[in-house]
């Protein structure tokens, strides 16, 4: 945990707080809204700048970056802010802004950073594909434009390259789309021993049509929810028929709907939702290519998976987020990219409560790493989503960046050459650092 806490108001603050990280030699951690399985956004012993209060909120409908000439429709955003504050700003202005699930989760931090997933990412891209301009003071204490058109390499790095290792976003600026409106199906059944796997076989089966009609969203063991903005209700249930017969069998429901906004299915399904407490997780992905679901064999593996889930007690967990439809422009942001071939993020992971032995905690991270292993083999030369990641991941540079990692590398020495801002395998991150944080009680 962080020895000291800052709350950030201004640029001035974290220029004072770098001073006196230089004068010191305490080393500094940036905490957005603290939403992280890898311990990014806190650190032994570091004075921890938290950006909470910087909440400032806009809407423009001809946003032009600082130097540039091409304007958006955009809203900018303090590093305070989270999705739920977001949505709803955006839905008073009548625009719709890309963000998870999670209404706690910054909307400047980690999340955009690391690449930054939605439900609407299948068809509208990763929130890095939509971020346009940073506000940032860089370690050297310098108040820093990046964008399209002025500190160019900066920005690329801030578009996928990770929070808590260039500098202290203070806003970010999105691109927008007008309202959106379209169609939620929300499918579930109660599961048993004997049918997750034919649910899972229905949708592996049907993942790759799926994603060529804009379906994005979350399924597990016994639900689908899932939307698109490309079908109507009729062609939705069409497209899901075999898995709303398969629920509805099962004694489950299936409920397909049209949503004239984004905030209308955000807070009847998304805000109802309830969290767990007093528990520990360790999170685990991968990044699923088209290609593993175009062969039998990939199919099957996947197949496999899952009953080794089961078998270990847990549920599937399957992101649909992939920007599948996308029209990226190659190269522009520093993110995996296997993101640009990948149409689900499928999870694993080990869950343990508070008081659980040690014992018990080396064997849940053996499952975990088991699990990681499985699905690195069903999907070589893919990626994962490090922000979901494996904290134990040994290839993390190859997995979380590929390529980008040694560009990423050289620009973050050229902007923090003496390494003042440091996490668990960020970019500049080595092993020899490992003590330094609380992962050093597991193998």
């Amino acid at each position: 945990m962080p020895s000291y806490y800052l709350e950030v108001t201004d640029a001035n603050d974290v220029k004072e707080a770098m001073q006196y990280s230089n004068c010191s030699g305490t080393r500094l951690s940036i905490k957005n809204s603290g939403h992280d399985y890898l311990t990014r956004s806190s650190g032994k012993g570091t004075l921890s700048l938290w950006t909470r209060k910087l909440q400032n909120l806009t809407y423009s409908p001809a946003f032009v970056p600082s130097g540039c000439q091409t304007s958006y429709k955009a809203i900018t955003a303090g590093a305070g802010v989270n999705f739920d504050e977001a949505y709803e700003f955006a839905h008073q202005n009548n625009v719709t802004i890309l963000g998870g699930y999670s209404p706690t989760v910054g909307l400047s931090g980690g999340w955009v950073m690391n690449g930054g997933h939605s439900v609407l990412s299948p068809v509208y891209g990763l929130g890095v594909d939509r971020v346009v301009q940073y506000k940032i003071v860089t370690p050297d204490g310098q108040l820093r434009i990046a964008n399209e058109c002025q500190n160019e390499d900066l920005f690329w790095a801030l578009r996928g390259g990770g929070g808590g290792t260039f500098g202290v976003v203070l806003e970010s600026s999105h691109r927008v789309e007008p309202t959106i409106s379209f169609v939620a199906a929300i499918i579930k059944f109660t599961s048993n021993s004997t049918n997750v796997l034919p649910f899972m076989d229905i949708i592996v089966n049907n993942t790759v049509k799926w994603s060529q009609e804009g379906w994005g969203g979350h399924i597990t063991g016994d639900t689908l929810v899932n939307v698109s903005p490309l079908l109507s209700v009729a062609e939705a249930e069409e497209s899901l028929a075999d898995v709303i017969a398969y629920a509805k069998a099962q004694g489950g429901s299936a409920t397909v709907e049209n949503f004239s906004s984004w905030y209308s299915f955000y807070e009847k399904y998304v805000t109802s939702s309830s969290v767990s407490v007093g528990v520990t997780h360790f999170a685990g992905s991968r990044l699923v290519p088209q290609s593993v679901f175009e062969t039998a064999e990939g199919r099957a593996d996947l197949m496999d998976f899952f009953k080794l889930l089961l078998a270990n007690g847990q549920t599937p967990y399957i992101p649909v987020v992939g920007p599948v439809l996308y029209n990226y422009t190659e190269g522009s942001t520093s993110a995996s990219p296997a993101w640009r071939q990948a149409i689900w993020e499928l999870g694993s992971g080990s869950t343990w409560a508070w008081n659980s032995t040690l014992e018990t905690r080396e064997e849940k991270i053996a499952t975990l790493q088991n699990m990681t292993a499985t699905l690195e083999r069903i999907t070589p030369g893919s990626g994962a989503y490090s922000n979901e990641a494996n904290a134990f991941t040994e290839d993390w540079r190859e997995a979380w960046w590929g390529d980008n990692y040694d560009t990423l590398l050289s620009i973050k020495n050229k902007y923090d050459p003496t390494g003042m801002l440091s996490c668990w395998k960020c970019i500049g991150w080595e092993e020899s650092q490992a003590n330094s944080t609380c992962f050093v009680a597991f193998p």
